[in-house]
């Protein structure tokens, strides 16, 4: 069992990366930390896919020396998710924080229970 972890290492830190991401996700009550968490969780799916696409010993998808035997390349296909994703993690992000912003200055304070509260008060 230990020598499959320590072949498969890559996947057990992104496994690792994601859990922290999740945890801090779920229990920070302030609004950045959970879109740090979300990153966190981000950056782990992104090594994930890099480390499930990569096979050690072949080379990036392009043709040289004549050699086009698909054995002898990597699939392009999770690297292209891993670009696709970051380009929708960035605008996720930069939406969040702009929401944050306009949360600030509307309520004042960053803290889901504050704002929920002031939001209850708001309703009566």
């Amino acid at each position: 069992m230990g020598g499959n972890l320590l072949a498969n290492y890559g996947e057990a830190v992104a496994m690792l990366l994601f859990g922290i991401g999740f945890s801090n996700l779920l229990l920070q009550k302030k609004l950045i930390k959970k879109i740090i968490g979300l990153n966190i969780m981000d950056t782990a799916t992104y090594l994930f896919l890099a480390e499930k696409g990569y096979i050690a010993g072949r080379a990036a998808p392009i043709i040289a020396d004549n050699v086009t035997s698909a054995d002898a390349y990597i699939n392009p296909v999770p690297g292209g998710l891993v670009l696709t994703g970051i380009v929708v993690s960035v605008s996720t992000t930069a939406l969040m924080l702009s929401l944050t912003v306009r949360l600030y200055r509307r309520y004042h304070t960053l803290d889901m229970d504050e704002i929920s509260t002031m939001l209850k008060k708001d309703e009566i």
